[in-house]
């Protein structure tokens, strides 16, 4: 895939148990693009968010769905709960396989980090070198920056419990795999959200 969208929905309170079946009309509809895989409610950070991951074969059908998505009065199927809208346009890192549905949570984590000017190309060469190490603990979901906005990585690590994430996280520094040496490039800008599988989610 080439390009990913991940749809931060911010919600009226009790709205995501509401939103499985339209969510994916409307990402299922006559001249929508992309593939829907996955789609996650909020349990640890901001709450009352639903995040939508979807992927692209080209940038174009990612414009264009864009295009769709803030030209509907109805966007996901949320706009009677909706408060927030953001939709962040995505590029996997190179050499990493594309996101397929499958059952690797239920634990989902969603980690964004600001990069400093000029981080980006050493943050690639940092997580190149390092994900080998890193990812024979745990499985990578996904691994990208943004194409536009502030220039940033998003990344998603299923697992099978917190106290999973917990034990592998702690284990991945203690054996020096991580964080990679491009950690320098970081600002202290950083989110974290735990996000559990809507019932419609082609990633669980």
């Amino acid at each position: 895939m080439e390009r990913y969208e991940l749809a931060t929905l911010s919600t009226t309170m009790g709205a995501a148990a509401k939103l499985g079946a339209r969510l994916r009309d409307f990402c299922a509809a006559d001249g929508a693009r992309g593939r829907l895989l996955g789609a996650w409610a909020s349990d640890i950070g901001p709450l009352n968010r639903v995040l939508v991951l979807r992927g692209f074969d080209t940038a174009a059908d990612a414009a264009a769905e864009r295009g769709r998505t803030l030209a509907s009065a109805d966007p996901f199927g949320a706009g009677e709960f909706l408060t927030g809208l953001s939709l962040d346009t995505l590029a996997p890192f190179p050499g990493l396989p594309p996101v397929e549905p499958g059952a690797f949570g239920p634990i989902y984590e969603i980690r964004s980090y600001v990069l400093k000017t000029g981080g980006l190309a050493p943050t690639l060469e940092g997580w190149a070198e390092a994900l080998p190490g890193r990812t024979k603990l745990s499985k990578l979901l996904l691994a990208t920056h943004a194409v536009d906005g502030p220039p940033r990585i998003v990344h998603i690590w299923p697992y099978a419990s917190l106290e999973e994430r917990a034990r592998l996280r702690a284990e991945s520094v203690r054996v020096g795999v991580w964080p990679p040496r491009s950690a320098v490039w970081l600002t202290p800008a950083m989110e974290s959200t735990i996000g559990l599988p809507l019932d419609v989610s082609p990633l669980t």
